[in-house]
């Protein structure tokens, strides 16, 4: 429930949801080189020109930049 009030409704799934396992190496291929959020900032400039593009996860990178 902890991501809820953050992410879009349709982003949370139960890790109990058949289907799910890209998601799982998604994450663990990740989770190991992306920072933990720890606090909240704004959304980036473009953030509303991704809303609803279609392939986003071809477009993850292994090295996420630093940012503000």
């Amino acid at each position: 429930g902890v991501c809820e009030p953050e992410c879009p409704a349709e982003a949370i799934k139960p890790d109990t949801e058949p289907g799910l396992e890209s998601w799982l190496q998604l994450n663990t291929k990740f989770a190991g080189s992306w920072p933990n959020i720890t606090q909240k900032k704004e959304p980036p400039a473009d953030a509303k020109a991704f809303d609803g593009v279609p392939d986003k996860l071809a477009m993850l990178s292994p090295e996420p930049g630093e940012g503000d």
